[in-house]
């Protein structure tokens, strides 16, 4: 499954405020690869992922993931997708309170018409390797920050998804965890073949990464090119 994002504009704000973050960005995303999306804050690599992601509709441009246009589905349809096809990874974990940390994967598959039972074992086995086996039955709030990203990501990787959105995955982590994790997510990428787009600030996941993609150069602001074409 291919991602391609064709002439997509996005402005946020309203009124004097409203400022355009994505403005005729192209790209197109293989399956089986890692791209590391780079570039400062504010230079709209959450905007990026929150598109691709169908949770954000485009002011204008298309976002095919497979051929399909995302930005013309109604929004069932694109709950849809996110729930069957995509997984999201996010810079603040977004995990379910009150939930554990093996329910808040379980949960996932059940809302995506998995059957947790049977999950359970994987559920757990994603735990371990990011470092969290021995916080299986911890709540979200008895959870460190790093923790608590850690176990989104395994919570993405769970139902292995034809796209891998993934923001900023060693910002609240050790270096030791670090470099766990981006091997996981590059691991997984290529054995399931997902395109898998990361944004980070970190060199060390953008080492990893098949691909770079700087933000400057997606949005033209640096060189005034708008195209990035990955084979």
């Amino acid at each position: 499954m291919s991602l391609e994002l064709s002439d997509v504009t996005v402005a946020l704000g309203s009124g004097d405020a409203r400022t355009t973050v994505l403005d005729g960005v192209c790209a197109r995303f293989s399956p089986g690869t890692v791209t590391a999306l780079v570039g400062p804050s504010g230079s709209g690599k959450s905007t990026l992922l929150a598109v691709a992601g169908a949770l954000l509709r485009p002011d204008d441009g298309q976002v095919l993931l497979d051929g399909r246009d995302l930005a013309a589905l109604g929004d069932s349809q694109r709950a849809r997708v996110r729930r069957e096809h995509i997984g999201y990874m996010f810079q603040s974990g977004n995990l379910l309170s009150g939930l554990t940390a093996v329910e808040q994967l379980l949960a996932a598959a059940s809302i995506a018409g998995r059957r947790p039972r049977r999950l359970r074992h994987r559920a757990e086995e994603l735990l371990a390797a990011v470092g969290v086996g021995h916080r299986l039955t911890h709540r979200a709030e008895q959870l460190s920050g790093g923790e608590r990203q850690r176990v989104a990501l395994a919570r993405a990787l769970l139902l292995a998804p034809a796209l891998l959105l993934v923001d900023e995955p060693t910002a609240a982590v050790d270096r030791s965890q670090a470099g766990t994790l981006t091997e996981l997510i590059a691991a997984s990428t290529h054995e399931h073949g997902c395109v898998t787009v990361v944004a980070t600030h970190d060199p060390a996941v953008s080492e990893v990464a098949d691909h770079r993609l700087d933000m400057a150069a997606l949005t033209g602001a640096a060189t005034g090119a708008r195209r990035a074409d990955q084979p």
